[in-house]
């Protein structure tokens, strides 16, 4: 089997590719662009096509090379950035660009980058392979699913990681291996997705040895996935002459080094316990629920009521008619949101 595999994905690829801004389409006489690439990639880490799509057109816009987002400042990465979530990925993108601008070229070999901060496994391998054409055996989500069902994979993920590669490496070819990845990456998004096993359309079902046997949709399997904590904290509205009172997080933690608003200390504690940023009275703004990878967080939305400022440090005024510029995560912008609805 692994010897017709790469052949009949490549051809089923050339034809059907999906259009996406950072890729170069199969056949063209272009080379991919290695900032594409990377950009991209670091932005699709557990983050859909979809939702990468207009952030990547945002950088690009602001800064087309590396160079460029290099010289940035790191606010407005940050801001940029603000909506798609696992910021620690922006905090690394900045890292990573002043590190290549450094090394005066891009590394090539998936030995070199991972040596890059946010750089793993599969990003360098996807990187080696799409950008320069390096053989380089590339799993993500998708790949891992296809090639789950393919060989009829039947231990449950994550142990059945190791078997999954060694078949993934086993069908990659030395020749187009970038090719390959991302036709293997469309063929899971579109054909082979995780609630449907679209057979009759599938390049590979002659080869499939999950349709044999009857029921790929069941793989891969997963162990029960287990259950978030659950928190709660309160975020503070401080508003005076049409602006609001925003800090910047600190750089280690969830939510790093994105302005926010004042909050309880939620991230430091089970319940965030910590005082109100100012004395006196405070009223109800609402609630807004979170979900992030690892807890379930509860937060309350207080409004100041009072008329006094001088304790507060550490933070800036900023308008509110230009809030959608301070770059919140979605997490603060939706608190801010209640808490104006409130006002009114």
């Amino acid at each position: 089997m692994s010897d017709r595999v790469a052949p009949q994905l490549l051809d089923w690829y050339d034809r059907n590719a999906r259009v996406l801004p950072w890729r170069t389409p199969p056949g063209s006489d272009a080379r991919p662009d290695p900032y594409r690439v990377w950009l991209s990639e670091i932005m699709l880490q557990q983050t859909t096509v979809g939702a990468v799509r207009p952030y990547f057109q945002t950088f690009i816009g602001k800064w087309p090379d590396v160079e460029a987002l290099a010289a940035a400042p790191e606010d407005e990465v940050m801001a940029a950035w603000a909506g798609l979530g696992y910021y620690s990925r922006a905090r690394n993108l900045i890292k990573c660009a002043h590190q290549i601008v450094e090394l005066g070229q891009f590394p090539r070999t998936e030995e070199e980058l991972r040596q890059l901060p946010g750089v793993g496994e599969y990003t360098a391998a996807a990187i080696a392979a799409i950008a320069f054409g390096e053989r380089a055996v590339v799993v993500d989500a998708n790949v891992e699913r296809v090639v789950a069902r393919l060989f009829a994979v039947r231990d449950a993920l994550p142990g059945a990681r190791p078997a999954i590669r060694t078949f993934a490496a086993a069908i990659t070819p030395a020749k187009r291996a970038g090719d390959f990845a991302q036709g293997m990456m469309d063929l899971g998004a579109q054909i082979c997705t995780a609630r449907d096993a679209r057979c009759l359309l599938c390049p590979l079902s002659s080869e499939c040895r999950g349709r044999q046997e009857g029921d790929p949709v069941l793989l891969p399997k997963r162990e029960p996935k287990k259950v978030r904590a659950q928190r709660r904290g309160t975020a503070f509205w401080i508003e005076r002459d049409n602006a609001v009172w925003l800090v910047t997080r600190p750089a280690k933690g969830m939510l790093g080094g994105m302005r926010a608003l004042p909050d309880d200390g939620w991230n430091a504690r089970k319940d965030g316990d910590g005082d109100a940023p100012l004395p006196g009275a405070w009223r109800a703004g609402g609630l807004v629920r979170h979900v992030f990878s690892h807890c379930e967080l509860e937060l309350g939305v207080a409004i100041y009521a009072g008329k006094s400022f001088e304790t507060l440090s550490g933070g800036e005024w900023w308008p509110l008619d230009r809030l959608d510029e301070a770059g919140l995560p979605s997490l603060y912008a939706r608190a801010a949101m209640s808490a104006l609805a409130q006002a009114k």
